[in-house]
């Protein structure tokens, strides 16, 4: 049962909510029948040609009352108010009160004196109305003014936090808890759903990760031995690598509150928030100690500080920093506070965050092999409805290079597709297409292509599986497609090895490779064309590595600029000069020249095969490696192996 449940927040439609509406609905009411009574039973105003000829002349008025020097109130005769021209201004007044029926304004009392003076010449004395000068001030109606506008800006600012909080779920926005951690804690009454039997193809990172769990739930196994759990544990990895999963696992298995929260919640508009809410929040994590705190995307405030950063830095960013290295320091590992923390970019992370006592222990997750892309696809196929014919081995072997996220996504691509067809299961075929289109993009063949350039492109990519099908250490083609995915006019799929070293001829054959379709079109059509934009992109990368960062050019030798901190490319200085800037440019360029003479000697060689491959294309448009094998007459030049992962035991 949970200890420490959190405090209930109203609902919309709840009680106090329904109190408040019924308060201001009160006050727009009272305030709407203020101005409108208000001006019941007030005088009506005249003018000055009007009061003497209708009222005064007649000697209808009983007195007149001079009001600030600005405005003289006129008091008819009750004994007139029968009268037809004030019979029903009189009606509205309330009857046992002398008040003024009309009122005019002047300029000044000296010009008033004079007018009147003047307007009641030859009457007697005993008929001039007699005047009343007085000063008085509305002070209920000049507070009002003043406090009204003070309302309605209250009002709305109270409706504009309501909002916002409503709109975040109630996670402490109101003004007056800005500092307040805005974590998301699960405890055992709130459990995570998900557990380390749904996180597959991570076994060294689960098993490190795991550790922190038997800790927390016996901490006497390691510290009877001496031992210290560590402070903090990072996980670093490319996106979809499964680094969130693999902490919502620790959340399911633990038992203990998890507090879950993202960097960029701790900066907001107002300057000190972040790191309000940093010590608030490890406050509550060592009120319910033993617990984990797990901050995703911790780049976000722990960005490497320095000159090189200087222009880009940010005060509210680096005090959020400094209030966690503060908050890390501040307690041991007896307090029983684990931190989590995630990031794509490990590299731009701040050293004094990496040193040991901080964050001791740092978990690489990197992008699944083959194995264990196979373990992946067997819990996402899970949910599925799959045919008889769904070979997952296959699925795994063509999908190098993909993240846990892009295998989830294909899952999730081919049961749409089979939904779409109105099939009961899910087959090969399904998976094939939710492949190809990850990879390459939607087809589209509604789109307009001449037949001039479907030409040029079957071509194009015949080059490119020609040149690939002959070299040595390059990728035979699985198929090629001349439908337009996506941004591309046509595609080829390959089925790459999976090694840890490439070698010099290997980054060469695959540049060659690359160039084949540009190689292509100037062989048959005499001309290149702007179709070989991505080829070219691929290639000058390709080659760049090559000379500058792997040392595998001649012209610099034994050399590479490879900065694994990752601030060089946040220099505005390049780490080399201009002559050797120049070297690199023609290394790369002879890389270049020479790769795209072996891709047009191959593809002269093999004309009648390219030139067979381009008109199947343009027939089929679709043409699989079989075909391929048919056309050549043999298998490819680099015969596809199988591996599997191999451990060292000690």
């Amino acid at each position: 049962m949970n200890k420490n449940p959190a405090p209930d927040i109203p609902e919309a439609g709840s009680k106090p909510s329904r109190w408040i509406f019924l308060l201001y609905a009160l006050i727009a009411i009272t305030l709407v029948m203020f101005f409108w009574y208000r001006n019941e039973g007030a005088p009506e105003e005249t003018t000055w040609q009007d009061f003497v000829e209708k009222m005064l002349i007649p000697q209808d008025v009983e007195k007149l009352e001079v009001v600030n020097g600005q405005k003289v109130n006129v008091f008819i005769k009750t004994s007139k108010y029968n009268d037809p021209k004030y019979s029903s201004l009189a009606s509205k007044m309330a009857k046992n009160l002398k008040v003024p029926l009309y009122y005019y304004t002047i300029g000044s009392v000296d010009v008033f004196y004079n007018q009147l003076h003047e307007a009641e010449q030859g009457m007697p004395l005993n008929q001039q109305v007699p005047v009343t000068y007085i000063n008085k001030n509305d002070w209920g109606w000049t507070i009002l003014m003043w406090i009204l506008p003070f309302l309605l800006l209250v009002f709305l600012w109270s409706r504009m936090l309501r909002g916002t909080s409503s709109g975040m779920q109630g996670m402490n926005t109101s003004i007056f808890n800005f500092g307040q951690s805005q974590a998301r804690v699960t405890e055992s009454g709130n459990k995570s759903t998900i557990t380390f039997a749904q996180v597959a193809g991570m076994d060294e990172a689960k098993e490190e990760i795991s550790e922190i769990v038997k800790f927390l739930k016996n901490p006497t196994f390691y510290t009877r031995l001496g031992a210290k759990i560590p402070k903090g544990i990072l996980l670093v990895g490319p996106p979809g690598t499964g680094k969130t999963l693999l902490a919502k696992a620790v959340a399911g298995e633990a038992g203990v509150p998890f507090f879950s929260l993202s960097g960029s919640e701790f900066i907001e508009m107002f300057v000190g928030v972040g790191a309000a809410r940093m010590r608030d929040l490890f406050a509550k994590a060592k009120a319910k100690a033993p617990s984990i705190v797990f901050i995703d995307e911790i780049d976000t405030i722990g960005r490497v500080r320095g000159k090189a950063y200087s222009l880009q830095s940010n005060d509210e960013r680096d005090s959020t920093l400094n209030q966690l290295l503060a908050e890390l320091d501040g307690f041991d590992t007896s307090t029983g506070v684990i931190v989590l923390a995630a990031t794509n970019r490990g590299d731009i992370l701040d050293s004094a965050l990496l040193r040991p006592g901080r964050f001791d222990r740092h978990i690489h997750l990197e992008l699944p092999n083959i194995n264990e892309r196979k373990a992946i696809f067997l819990v996402h196929l899970k949910p599925v409805k799959t045919g008889q014919d769904v070979n997952v081995d296959q699925l795994a072997s063509q999908t190098p290079g993909f993240s846990g996220a892009d295998i989830a996504n294909i899952c999730n691509e081919a049961a749409l597709i089979a939904a779409r067809s109105e099939k009961n299961s899910v087959d090969q075929a399904d998976f094939n297409q939710a492949v190809d289109r990850v990879i390459g993009g939607l087809e589209k063949k509604s789109k307009v292509i001449s037949p001039s350039e479907k030409r040029r492109i079957a071509f194009h990519e015949a080059g490119h599986v020609i040149t690939g099908w002959f070299l040595p250490h390059a990728t035979p083609a699985l198929k090629v497609s001349i439908i337009p995915r996506g941004k591309s006019l046509g595609a080829a799929w390959y089925l790459p090895e999976e090694h840890q070293i490439v070698t010099r001829e290997e980054f060469l054959d695959t540049i060659s490779m690359a160039l084949g379709g540009r190689a292509a079109e100037e062989l048959v059509f005499g001309e290149i064309s702007s179709n070989a934009l991505d080829d070219l992109e691929k290639a000058t990368k390709q080659a760049y590595s090559m000379v500058v960062y792997y040392g595998l050019s001649n012209a610099l030798g034994h050399l590479s600029y490879y900065d694994a901190s990752g601030r060089t490319e946040q220099s505005l200085v390049r780490p080399y000069s201009e002559k050797t800037a120049e070297i690199i440019d023609d290394a790369v360029r002879q890389l270049i020249e020479g790769a795209y003479a072996k891709a047009t000697e191959i593809l002269t060689n093999h004309r009648n095969q390219l030139d067979d491959l381009a008109e199947l294309l343009i027939r089929k448009e679709v043409v699989y490696q079989e075909e391929i094998r048919q056309i050549t007459g043999h298998l490819p030049t680099n015969q596809k192996q199988n591996y599997v992962s191999q451990r060292r035991s000690i």
